[in-house]
């Protein structure tokens, strides 16, 4: 039940990225998987490497996951921000 609510609040956090110019690598999807991705990894170790079940997950389950959507739409963001300058810049020379 753990991992249902980080990969939810991953989702939710996911909508915000309609805010930022699309530089993500793989679009908006990649922003999706990141924020999934980045969402049930930090929610995974701040748990203790274990996935709370039905009677341990509460409201504070899904907050531990923000960090990680955050974290992992930014990786891909950046990285996708890199591969486009790197692409302007071997197209002007």
């Amino acid at each position: 039940m753990g991992a249902l609510a980080w990969v939810m609040m991953g989702l939710a956090i996911w909508h915000f990225s309609i805010w930022l110019p699309d530089r993500y690598v793989g679009g908006i999807v990649g922003a999706l998987i990141g924020a999934l991705i980045g969402a049930f990894l930090c929610g995974f170790f701040i748990a203790g490497v274990h996935v709370p079940g039905r009677h341990e997950t509460h409201l504070i389950t899904a907050v531990e996951a923000i960090p990680g959507a955050l974290i992992g739409m930014a990786i891909v963001w950046l990285v996708g921000a890199r591969r486009e300058r790197q692409q302007l810049a071997g197209s002007v020379s």
